[in-house]
């Protein structure tokens, strides 16, 4: 359904439903980080990290659902990069805090980069103008 069919409720709604996801994925990103930074023992900051891992995954998938077109975009490609960095968490645990900082940083791209370089397409080589988005 196209942002201009939805209702106003429907609007509020997945607006602050989307905004509720991004607060509680920030709060993730910032305990787990927190404790990856400062050498803290993972106990302490697992829930943090299983609630940045959740919140991310539902993030994702609201925008796959809502655009596919949000994987060939530079913000989804960016994204899907970020994961494989947290992959390498596995085998390069030495290396967690440089990981996680290169992820920030790349969040802070995706997030809050221009428009036209988030929404370039690696496909199409230009901008693809997707649909509407809920902001959150």
């Amino acid at each position: 359904m196209k942002q201009s069919q939805l209702s106003e409720k429907q609007f509020w709604v997945q607006r602050l439903g989307k905004t509720s996801l991004r607060a509680l994925h920030i709060l993730g990103i910032a305990g787990s980080g927190g404790g990856i930074l400062l050498s803290v023992p993972q106990s302490e900051w697992m829930n943090y990290w299983i609630l940045a891992m959740l919140t991310g995954s539902a993030l994702m998938l609201w925008e796959i659902v809502r655009d596919w077109h949000w994987l060939i975009q530079l913000k989804g490609v960016l994204t899907l990069v970020k994961t494989l960095l947290l992959l390498l968490f596995i085998p390069l645990p030495e290396y967690k805090s440089t990981l996680f900082v290169i992820i920030l940083l790349l969040s802070v791209v995706v997030s809050h980069g221009p428009s036209g370089l988030r929404h370039y397409s690696v496909v199409h080589r230009r901008r693809l103008q997707g649909k509407k988005e809920i902001k959150g």
